[in-house]
């Protein structure tokens, strides 16, 4: 039996050798990510959130990969959120990890914040990635500019 490609993940992005992100995975993707070497995944989806797998724990971890969940509101983004993502990120620096959330919206918005903030990436450079996938709502685009001017 062969393992799905990570491609068809919805949304699925590899920012750098260390990071991809992606939507919700399948129950099977678990496999096909730690087939691809990732050793961490962190979800910032709710668990009611799309697709969300009710045992999504259960199952990273059964591939032997590490489990972080940040259930951040999609109507209400937390600068708490963000600096939990920070310091799970700083955590698994030097391993590979694998961010999702419901549609790699959210996820967008942190990798892009994580990048610039903790990586000195140039914003112009990290926001490309939010932009693959949509465009910021107001509740999102105001979260953004909002950490970028506090931190």
């Amino acid at each position: 039996m062969s393992l799905p490609a990570l491609e068809e993940i919805t949304n699925f992005l590899r920012i750098s050798d260390a990071i991809g992100t992606a939507g919700q995975p399948t129950a099977a993707h678990f496999a096909a990510i730690k087939a691809a070497g990732y050793e961490v995944v962190v979800n910032l989806a709710m668990p009611n959130s799309t697709n969300a797998l009710p045992n999504e724990g259960e199952l990273v971890t059964e591939q032997a990969m590490d489990y972080v969940h940040i259930p951040v509101v999609w109507e209400q983004p937390t600068s708490r959120d963000l600096e939990q993502f920070f310091e799970v990120m700083d955590r698994y620096r030097g391993k590979r990890i694998f961010v999702h959330c419901a549609m790699n919206m959210r996820v967008s918005i942190f990798i892009c914040l994580y990048r610039v903030l903790q990586e000195n990436t140039p914003f112009d450079v990290a926001r490309e990635a939010i932009y693959k996938i949509w465009e910021p709502d107001a509740v999102w685009d105001s979260f953004l500019r909002q950490a970028l001017s506090e931190l």
